[in-house]
C-alpha cells in the first residue's frame, strides 16, 4: 500500500521536504534513523527529533497493521527556517494513539508523552486503514537546523 503525497504540515512554501517509505520491520527504526540523521545534521534539537521519529516508527510496529508482514509505514521530514516537523503515516489500527499520565501502571502510551514533552506539538488523523502522527518543533528567531 503506498501513500498519497499530501502536506502535513503548515510549512512555508520554501521548506523542504522528504518523504521516504519503509518496510514494517523492526530493523527499520535504525534505517529512519539514519535517514532522519542525514537530512537534518547540524540541528540542534536532533536528539530530540530522533527521539521522537523513533518512537513514532515503533508505535507504528508495535500497534498497527504496518507491523505485520508486508506492511510498511512511511516517514515524512519538513524543513523550513526555524522549524522541522516529523510524521509517520502507518497501516492504521482499530486504537487511537493516546498520551498515558505518567502515574498510570501501563506500558503503552508513555512514548507518546515523551513525544509531547520534547515538540512544541503532535497531533494526529487517519482510521483504521491509515493513520499519520506528526510532531512539529518550533519556530525560534535562529534557524533550527541547517538542512543537507
Amino acid at each position: 500500500m503506498m501513500f498519497p503525497a499530501i502536506p502535513l504540515f503548515p510549512a512555508a512554501p520554501d521548506a523542504q521536504r522528504w518523504r521516504r517509505p519503509f518496510p514494517g520491520t523492526p530493523d527499520q527504526a535504525a534505517a529512519v534513523r539514519r535517514f532522519t540523521t542525514m537530512l537534518l545534521s547540524g540541528c540542534p534539537v536532533l536528539d530530540d527529533i530522533l527521539l521522537t521519529v523513533d518512537e513514532l516508527v515503533v508505535n507504528a510496529l508495535r500497534h498497527t497493521r504496518s507491523g505485520r508482514p508486508g506492511g510498511i509505514f512511511t516517514v515524512e521530514l519538513a524543513h523550513w527556517e526555524g522549524a522541522v516537523a516529523v510524521a509517520v503515516t502507518d497501516e492504521g489500527a482499530s486504537s487511537e494513539p493516546a498520551v498515558t499520565d505518567a502515574a498510570d501502571d501501563v506500558e503503552s502510551g508513555r512514548g507518546l508523552r515523551t513525544v509531547s514533552l520534547l515538540a512544541a506539538g503532535w497531533g494526529w488523523f487517519g482510521n483504521d486503514r491509515s493513520r499519520t502522527v506528526a510532531a512539529l518543533f518550533a519556530a525560534t528567531a535562529e534557524p533550527l537546523c541547517e538542512a543537507a
